[in-house]
């Protein structure tokens, strides 16, 4: 079973590279981010006739996320992160798909830091905390994916001298992101590529992908008792050398399930 995670930098504009990438390597369940389309804006139509069932939820310009399950029907459990009724920000779904609980999530950018976008991002991620550490107490095989906007070590960035006052890079974040791991959640790309230097983002300037210039932002964290089914993980790099690309890369993990 393949759970993929694609920062699409807006699904409309960037359906038909979605759409070519969905159609060649055919993941079981796709997580998108930034879908930059209200909720009847989404291309429902085009997804389900490539194969994949949808649930979103959108937001005006900005944000939103989806998980699309091939040949299933995917479950909804709940939409937008527990903790602050007040946020109204499209960056969180959940949904069971074939047994396993699929988190998709859009963590928040923070910058300019320090600032009120920065302590945005530290609150949402407390609330992380809290909503990864229930589902660990459930026992239940859980991934929660998407893209972060955190690089975890300096293995994760280019030239990360240059990033250490950015709030994808500041002590706060990587701290809040290992606070999270350190609840027994397995980082898939990184467990099984422990020294490899592998990017998801690659900005549009300065010619970035390119130059292999870029970021690890995009993760899958698997729960203990689903870490054990891991069999490979890895990006499709291509992706971001073709026609009007987003600046993200795909990320997949296959596990032996069922």
């Amino acid at each position: 079973m393949r759970i993929a995670t694609f920062n699409v930098n807006g699904i409309n504009s960037r359906l038909p590279a979605l759409l070519q990438w969905l159609e060649e390597t055919q993941p079981d369940v796709a997580c998108l981010q930034e879908l930059k389309a209200p909720q009847e804006k989404f291309p429902e139509m085009e997804i389900r006739a490539a194969g994949y069932h949808p649930i979103w939820h959108g937001q005006k310009s900005w944000n939103g996320v989806a998980i699309l399950a091939r040949d299933a029907e995917p479950q909804e459990v709940g939409r937008g992160l527990p903790g602050d009724p007040e946020d109204e920000q499209s960056r969180y779904i959940e949904a069971a798909v074939n047994g396993i609980l699929v988190c998709c999530l859009y963590l928040p950018n923070g910058n300019p830091a320090p600032g009120p976008k920065f302590d945005y991002k530290l609150r949402w991620f407390d609330r992380l905390h809290k909503r990864a550490q229930e589902l660990i107490d459930t026992g239940a095989p859980v991934v929660i994916c998407g893209d972060y906007n955190v690089m975890p070590t300096e293995l994760d960035v280019y030239k990360p001298e240059r990033w250490l006052a950015d709030a994808l890079f500041r002590p706060e974040t990587r701290a809040a992101w290992r606070k999270l791991v350190d609840q027994g959640w397995l980082d898939a790309l990184r467990a099984t590529h422990p020294d490899q230097v592998i990017y998801t983002f690659f900005d549009y300037m300065r010619d970035a992908y390119g130059r292999n210039a870029g970021l690890r932002i995009d993760h899958l964290l698997l729960s203990p008792s689903l870490a054990p089914k891991l069999k490979a993980a890895g990006v499709d790099h291509e992706v971001r050398g073709r026609e009007k690309p987003s600046d993200h890369v795909p990320t997949w993990v296959d596990l032996d399930w069922p």
